[in-house]
């Protein structure tokens, strides 16, 4: 078992011994009926007052600040811009519980976990990661792409709310080998948001920056993504500095901004998610995303 936080330590000391190990090992079934149990209790000496002071205070439930309508305008924008042979996909509110710490290095106190063995969505890759692994089973590559409000459990700071939607885009294919495939698949997401950015925000400046992670890619860039993409007028921001997403990215990693890099909205990189879905070395996968509420409170929806 992981060490325990200072308060985990505290709650179990006050529990009869042996209560976690119990607790643990009940069926999953068995726990779920507990857990109900105590929530439909606790819930039953809720009174109204209760829910207005934590509609307040709790920043799992307080609204967004955005404008629906603006939000509504943008992101029907960028659904019209994606290219016909990537499939949209409407994400359900949950994921199977372990969906993000199963294939990446995250920690499950960062996710809001429910009594029902799911866990509220915290990124729309991981859930379209695992869509992608179950349709290659009858496709050459897949392409999809999903708009999701999710919700994070870390504290983000004061006045940032723990909910905000992204507009996420996966590609899974097989390994041509020499970088050809994740080229390939960088080539086609790099080229869609500048696109998007484009059309959405030309006056602020948006600019693509890449990271190489791997030398094979790295290759690949300078001799392939780079040119192509040169070809369409787009210019690349080569970022061999940046150090976040090492270890959860591999191959290359990309980033989206805006006002001349000044703020960033989106991110992405190469996964090793499907290979690890499908048990299967030769998946390449590629993420990428843009966070639309950004792009809005920004006031580039012009």
């Amino acid at each position: 078992m992981e060490e325990l936080s200072g308060a985990e330590r505290r709650v179990w000391a006050a529990l009869p011994a042996g209560t976690r190990a119990a607790l643990a090992g009940l069926p999953a079934t068995d726990l779920r009926t507990l857990l109900l149990t105590v929530a439909r209790d606790r819930a039953t000496a809720v009174r109204p007052a209760g829910v207005l002071r934590r509609w307040r205070e709790d920043r799992f439930v307080r609204p967004a600040s955005v404008d629906p309508r603006v939000l509504s305008r943008l992101e029907a924008r960028i659904w019209a811009l994606l290219p016909a042979d990537v499939a949209g996909v409407e994400l359900s509110p949950v994921a199977p519980l372990g969906t993000c710490a199963a294939v990446a290095p995250v920690s499950q106190d960062r996710i809001v976990t429910t009594m029902r063995g799911t866990e509220v969505l915290s990124d729309p890759t991981n859930a379209l990661a695992v869509e992608a692994a179950v349709r290659r089973r009858h496709a050459d590559e897949v392409h999809l792409a999903a708009v999701h409000r999710v919700l994070r459990a870390q504290d983000f700071g004061p006045g940032v709310s723990a909910h905000f939607r992204l507009f996420t885009l996966v590609s899974s294919a097989r390994d041509a080998g020499s970088g050809r495939t994740e080229a390939r698949l960088l080539i086609r997401h790099l080229t869609w948001w500048h696109r998007v950015l484009t059309d959405l925000a030309a006056p602020a400046a948006p600019r693509l920056h890449t990271t190489a992670l791997d030398p094979a890619v790295g290759e690949r860039l300078a001799d392939t993504v780079r040119p192509a993409l040169t070809v369409d007028g787009v210019r690349l921001h080569a970022e061999p500095e940046r150090q976040r997403g090492r270890g959860y990215y591999t191959g290359a990693a990309l980033r989206l901004t805006v006002d001349d890099g000044a703020l960033e909205v989106g991110d992405g990189g190469f996964t090793d998610w499907t290979a690890r879905l499908t048990g299967d070395a030769k998946e390449r996968c590629l993420v990428s995303c843009l966070a639309t509420e950004r792009l809005a409170t920004a006031g580039v929806d012009r």
